[in-house]
């Protein structure tokens, strides 16, 4: 199955590894630091040019991948698969 994660991105959820509010999780300096080396190694996906609400990490053939959404978390997990 898929989610849309806004914009044109749409992902499977089998490789969906959590999703997380920006607004709470970058209060802690380990995600930050998850975050700034994720954007170093070109991991980091932003699929809106809105102000961000999440960020969705993704195992995809092998590779991680930072999905950065304007779509809250709980809008997410309420989306129904497509």
């Amino acid at each position: 199955m898929y989610l849309h994660l806004g914009q044109d991105t749409v992902v499977t959820t089998d490789s969906i590894v959590a999703m997380f509010d920006i607004d709470a999780c970058t209060v802690s300096k380990k995600t930050r630091d998850f975050l700034a080396a994720a954007q170093k190694n070109g991991e980091v996906v932003n699929v809106s040019f809105e102000l961000p609400r999440s960020f969705v990490v993704c195992r995809e053939n092998g590779k991680t991948v930072v999905y950065i959404s304007q779509l809250s978390t709980k809008t997410l997990s309420r989306r129904k698969a497509i």
